[in-house]
């Protein structure tokens, strides 16, 4: 069955699902390489080519993403196969307890971190719940690993704001997308406007 948010309280199907994550980003290189940065390119453009709503704070936004492009690639990136789609009914949940990833429409080569950024996002876990999976799948807890995840949690955010953007001169879709991008570029502020932002970026 399909998962829900709810289900990843549970450490056990969390375990599950990053010993899935590990599987994955040790398979064979993919043949497409679309990092975080690609899409957030190609989102901004497809803004401007429809004529799309821009963000209130639009240049704050990327001001700050052009900050961590530039400390993730001064470090380097680390691309291995990723999801890049962690919705959770795209977590299929055995009756064993398994869990089996599904839809790949968006996987490509991306940071590993991203691909980690972007599930602890969607899943709402606490700071302490990311340090246990942090743990469980590097084997221990880094300064600059962490930080490289909450980077690229705040990136995710982005990315999904100007594809919301773009949904609502191309989608045919009853949701609110503004509502949609709205509350992805609030979680965004929350994590760049922190005081600790600054050593984030240091610490890659």
């Amino acid at each position: 069955r399909a998962s829900t948010n709810s289900d990843f309280a549970d450490p056990v199907k969390q375990k599950a699902a990053i010993e899935a994550y590990g599987r994955l980003h040790s398979l064979p290189k993919l043949g497409l390489t679309k990092t975080i940065f690609d899409m957030i390119d190609e989102h901004s453009q497809q803004v401007v080519d429809l004529d799309a709503p821009r963000f209130r704070d639009a240049d704050w936004v990327m001001l700050n993403t052009q900050m961590a492009k530039d400390a993730i690639h001064a470090s380097g990136m680390d691309l291995v196969p990723c999801f890049n789609d962690p919705m959770p009914g795209n977590f299929m949940i055995g009756q064993d307890g398994s869990i089996m990833l599904i839809d790949y429409e968006y996987a490509s080569m991306n940071d590993r971190c991203y691909d980690l950024g972007i599930w602890f996002g969607e899943m709402f876990f606490t700071p302490e719940q990311e340090l246990v999976l942090i743990e469980e799948y590097f084997g221990n807890v880094r300064r600059d690993i962490v930080s490289r995840i909450v980077v690229h949690k705040a990136l995710a955010d982005v990315k999904w704001a100007l594809w919301a953007m773009v949904q609502l001169r191309v989608s045919r879709l009853d949701f609110d997308f503004h509502k949609y991008g709205m509350w992805k570029l609030m979680r965004f502020r929350s994590i760049v406007g922190r005081y600790d932002w600054p050593s984030h970026l240091r610490s890659l």
